[in-house]
């Protein structure tokens, strides 16, 4: 069988995709503490019902191996991440001035097992990158990550590690652009931060503008220098539905791929813009919101899908569990099968739930005009820049399949590249084979390998404080940040 894109059709959907899933079983027990409307059991919920619906035994389901602190450092100030590391609910009342300098307390609260957790939806989001720089698959999935608001030097917004900007920086290894839309509730503030001053990485978001969380996002903000253009915000209003959201998705989101020609696409698949979210106010339905996916999935190119917010949880887990039948090409039935969290889904024990009646405040004068001005934005691109010529950085490397291994998915035997951890315990009876990202050394490379059409080491720090990628040709010795040659060509895997 071909692997990665070459399995691809060239139809306007294709067919079945090679889909790897990422899931920690321990990650739904992470608790931000009570009354806290941040929830990982959501992704537990999410796991019961993709495997009572079937949908395990057609992914490859993997256990990512935790991110390590060099491997977040790529991102995260190396103070940010030692504080993450060492601080504790015990020890917290030590550090009050630390909390406060890292914005770590209130919205995100110190809690058991914090850096573990941030080492767990880390650790997905970059082997999913990893898996689709490798054409082992073509879409990845890690309902875990999409923690779209961390900064480089702070949390934010219930997010510590920003998992995205990590998965982007392994995906550039190999990609001249990558394209990120956010299609949660929330400005991807975090993410459009460390983007703005580069053409190589193209950031789309989706999101409730005014008086409203993280507060940025402007139809104005369109990034910087040589990221001029390379940042569009769509502001929406209360209400939005779902005619009125793929009014301006679809065009926008066409003539970006017609334009800017990724080679990889990051969707942050956040379901508080559902109907009935704890802390949102839109009203897409499950369908509308999948539609987005479904949307992308059509372009036939690799594809790294995540999660995001999301607070009232039956209905997030509702909704990543339809939208991993839609990256699969496989429609579910709406009548919920019997499971260990059925109770949470009634009275009706369907997938989906209908849209409210609440008001559509999104004029269609005001939808056109977004429209138009994105557009406009978007014609004064140049089509797909291109990236100067420089030899790219070797590919990450995975060991090598273990014949001795039985694998009960004959479909992956041939590019298996994963060891079972049989220390571990199994996942779900239902899962055919659990499969462990398995720690590999990185491979050998001089410093003059960090350049290359891949990946772009000439990071510098913009306004705001957050990294971004530049088009620079200078040696990694020259940069402005530190970027270590480990880190860069590291088995990412590995996190």
């Amino acid at each position: 069988m071909d692997t990665g894109g070459n399995s691809l059709a060239s139809g306007p959907d294709g067919v079945k995709r090679k889909v790897s899933y990422f899931y920690d079983p321990e990650v739904g027990n992470y608790y931000y503490g009570q009354g806290h409307p941040m929830k990982p059991h959501r992704i537990r919920m999410t796991h019961a019902l993709l495997a009572h619906y079937g949908l395990l035994q057609h992914m490859q389901v993997l256990k990512p191996y935790p991110a390590r602190d060099r491997d977040l450092c790529r991102f995260h100030a190396d103070d940010y991440v030692s504080f993450l590391r060492n601080i504790t609910p015990e020890t917290q009342q030590d550090q009050l001035r630390q909390l406060k300098r890292f914005n770590v307390g209130e919205d995100c609260p110190v809690f058991d097992g914090l850096y573990s957790f941030c080492q767990t939806y880390a650790g997905g989001s970059v082997g999913g990158a990893v898996k689709l720089n490798h054409g082992f698959c073509d879409i990845s999935i890690n309902w875990a990550g999409g923690l779209h608001h961390a900064k480089k030097c702070e949390a934010s917004g219930f997010c510590y590690v920003n998992d995205i900007v990590l998965a982007i920086l392994e995906l550039l290894k190999l990609h001249e652009r990558v394209l990120y839309v956010d299609i949660d509730i929330h400005h991807g503030d975090g993410v459009e931060e460390a983007f703005y001053t580069t053409d190589r990485v193209m950031t789309v978001s989706f999101h409730k503008f005014g008086d409203y969380f993280p507060g940025t996002g402007d139809i104005r903000d369109i990034g910087y220098g040589k990221g001029k253009y390379y940042s569009l915000n769509v502001p929406l209003d209360d209400g939005i539905d779902d005619e009125s959201y793929h009014y301006l998705f679809k065009p926008i989101i066409g003539k970006v791929m017609e334009i800017f020609r990724p080679g990889a696409v990051v969707l942050q698949c956040g379901a508080d813009s559902l109907s009935g979210d704890r802390l949102g106010c839109f009203n897409l339905s499950i369908k509308g919101h999948a539609e987005c996916v479904r949307y992308m999935r059509s372009f036939n190119v690799p594809l790294l899908l995540l999660g995001g917010g999301g607070y009232t949880i039956r209905n997030v887990a509702r909704c990543w569990c339809y939208e991993t039948g839609v990256a699969l090409g496989a429609e579910i039935e709406d009548k919920m099968p019997q499971h260990e969290y059925y109770e949470y889904f009634g009275p009706d024990y369907t997938l989906h739930v209908a849209p409210s009646n609440m008001e559509n405040k999104n004029s269609h004068v005001l939808l056109e005009e977004i429209r138009s001005k994105l557009l406009e934005n978007l014609s004064r691109l140049q089509h797909a820049p291109s990236v100067q010529f420089h030899e790219r950085p070797p590919d990450t490397e995975l060991p090598e399949a273990d014949e001795d291994q039985e694998d009960g998915d004959e479909r992956w035997d041939a590019d298996s590249d994963m060891d079972v951890d049989d220390e571990r315990k199994p996942l779900s009876s239902r899962v055919k084979k659990e499969i462990v990202e398995t720690e590999v050394k990185d491979p050998k490379g001089s410093t003059e390998n960090a350049r290359g059409s891949g990946y772009d080491p000439a990071v510098e720090e913009i306004t705001t404080g957050a990294k971004a990628l530049d088009m620079g040709s200078g040696s990694a010795d020259e940069l402005s940040v530190k970027v270590e040659q480990e880190t860069l060509n590291k088995p990412a895997d590995q996190i």
